[in-house]
């Protein structure tokens, strides 16, 4: 069994372009929520969500590139090139031929099929662009990195819903522990910031008009967001022997299914998710110093994650910091586990705890440390990443300061 390591991360989302721009946003609780603005807006509900501004994908790619990606293609592959630079790797030979690409989403291009399904109905062409399917896929993100970057082994795309990314970053670490590859780029990205792609959200009647507000009494719902979180997962004595800047350690993961309801949360469900990621890294829970939750500002989400959280760790939840930080940048859907898991990081490299902001009022259903709206300096040294999913998929992985 392989020790596997985070020796690169890269990032696009509504709190920043960048991964140093992002931390600093969550060290200042900083609110990347606010007015939708694209296309017809006017004619939805919902008018706010967590939306990528200031990146302009038609500047950084030529006509024939960007005939090809969608929109959460191009943000996979700006925050790919930003990991893949901090890790300082280059593949090629046998690096290339053994790496790969294990990226999560939901939805794929879903503004290509919003664009299409437009021009088609609405406008009534009879024909739509040759690269229409091969921009909407859900594996286009993790080919066109594959092929960016020359990434030669397995290579896949996973979507189960919101844990999507959870999900992938899940599979890329076993492959390295197993000694499968010595090197995966993983996480995921998510893009439904269309009309669309609003209008379907706004039908479960789940969604928030003015914040998200994470466990707080008066929460109202959630909230979309957009954007990619990429990682360089790299087997540890690979990493070690060229001298790598290791972020923290990948201990272990553990993934669970409710088997029970398409969208209503099981507390039995997410425990079993939470113990087998301690137990499958070798953790005992008294280790544990934060958690980022799932956190989605439902009552829903909200009580369950707790009540599965007092269940898992006992006496012990009361002095566990849990953040989440989808009051910031909203939920990213499939890419929402890869972006919050640079809180993790954080957490464990620069001992500051993300805060969980818009918290106005305690709920007695929710009585844990939500680090409410101030960033926090703490020292970590063991972190988990929670993903609870509709259709009952649940994923938690469980990290290492190093």
């Amino acid at each position: 069994m392989k020790r596997v390591v985070i020796t690169g991360a890269g990032t696009v989302n509504p709190l920043g372009l960048n991964v140093p721009d992002t931390l600093a946003a969550m060290r200042n609780g900083v609110c990347g929520i606010g007015p939708l603005d694209f296309r017809d807006v006017d004619r939805l509900s919902i008018k706010i969500g967590g939306q990528v501004h200031g990146f302009d994908g038609e500047s950084q790619y030529n006509r024939q590139k960007i005939a090809l990606y969608d929109r959460f293609t191009q943000f996979t592959l700006a925050a790919a090139a930003e990991a893949i630079r901090q890790s300082g790797l280059e593949f090629k030979g046998e690096l290339s031929a053994k790496s790969g690409v294990v990226l999560g989403t939901a939805g794929g291009g879903v503004s290509t099929w919003d664009d299409n399904y437009r021009a088609v109905y609405a406008e009534g062409k009879n024909r739509v662009h040759p690269f229409v399917v091969p921009r909407l896929m859900n594996n286009a993100a993790a080919s066109h990195v594959s092929m960016e970057h020359h990434l030669k082994g397995p290579s896949f795309t996973v979507s189960t819903a919101c844990a999507s990314s959870n999900h992938a970053m899940a599979q890329a670490f076993s492959m390295i522990r197993s000694g499968m590859a010595p090197a995966m780029v993983t996480g995921g990205s998510e893009s439904m910031m269309c009309f669309g792609g609003v209008k379907a959200w706004e039908g479960l009647r789940v969604m928030s008009r003015d914040a998200c507000r994470p466990f707080s009494a008066n929460r109202n719902g959630m909230v979309q967001g957009e954007g990619a979180g990429i990682f360089v997962f790299e087997e540890y004595d690979h990493a070690r022997a060229r001298g790598a800047d290791i972020l923290c350690e990948v201990s272990g993961f553990a993934m669970s299914s409710d088997a029970s309801d398409i969208v209503m949360p099981s507390k039995a469900g997410a425990a079993r998710a939470i113990k087998g990621a301690l137990d499958d890294a070798w953790i005992n829970p008294e280790e544990v110093g934060y958690i980022n939750a799932h956190g989605t500002g439902t009552a829903a989400n909200d009580k369950t994650e707790c009540a599965a959280v007092a269940d898992v760790f006992g006496t012990h939840a009361d002095r566990l910091m849990i953040s989440s930080t989808k009051s910031m940048h909203g939920h990213l859907i499939g890419g929402t586990g890869a972006v919050e898991l640079l809180a993790c990081i954080m957490a464990l490299r620069d001992g500051v705890i993300a805060p969980t902001i818009g918290y106005e009022e305690p709920d007695p259903d929710c009585a844990l440390d939500v680090v409410p709206n101030v960033a926090r300096d703490a020292r970590v040294t063991v972190a988990l990443s929670n993903a609870f999913a509709f259709g009952g998929m649940n994923a938690v992985l469980a990290l290492r300061a190093i």
